[in-house]
């Protein structure tokens, strides 16, 4: 009955996206440049980095990477919004698009230098479970750069899921103009 419920609430939360797909960019654009520009500062290992993108939405992130990145893939469960990443991706040649799962990622363990997720967590029905499949797939030394929405999260919590599930905290971000905390771990 658990997973039927997990699988119930991202199928929801897809629809909901697939539904909003048309304005999502017009939504988001200046509230996700920020937390992207925060998180962006304090890495300097993207030089010809492999890079995830979880919750890549519609492609968003992808200007603020690809210039430095070796490679860009994007997943994401909502298939409109993967159709429109799939327009940004077209822009840049080391920009590629799955569908998944964020909780059954389709790639190679530790293959990625840096794993971002900006403003997803919240929609998993087992943070932490995601949390612990983002791990498996960020190399040795790599990065993880994960958002958790303020009004999701209580600051302990979302901090907790971190701890919990072995990560070192490297950069913690709270700054009042952005309604995400951010980590670097």
């Amino acid at each position: 009955m658990k997973i039927l419920n997990s699988w119930s609430k991202k199928r929801s939360i897809a629809n909901r996206y697939n539904i909003t797909s048309n304005s999502y960019d017009e939504q988001y654009t200046q509230e996700q440049t920020a937390k992207y520009i925060a998180a962006q500062k304090t890495l300097n290992q993207l030089q010809y980095a492999t890079i995830l993108d979880v919750g890549c939405g519609s492609g968003l992130f992808f200007s603020h990477v690809t210039d430095k990145a070796q490679m860009v893939i994007g997943v994401d469960f909502s298939h409109k919004l993967l159709l429109k990443a799939k327009v940004q991706a077209k822009q840049f040649y080391n920009v590629h698009i799955v569908q998944a799962d964020a909780d059954h990622l389709p790639f190679k363990k530790t293959l990625f230098d840096v794993v971002f997720a900006f403003t997803m967590l919240q929609n998993m029905p087992a943070p932490k479970k995601t949390l612990l499949e983002f791990k498996q797939q960020t190399s040795t030394n790599g990065k993880l750069v994960i958002t958790g929405l303020k009004k999701a999260f209580k600051l302990t919590a979302f901090l907790d899921l971190f701890e919990t599930n072995g990560l070192t905290l490297f950069e913690f971000i709270d700054d009042p103009n952005l309604n995400c905390y951010i980590i670097i771990a």
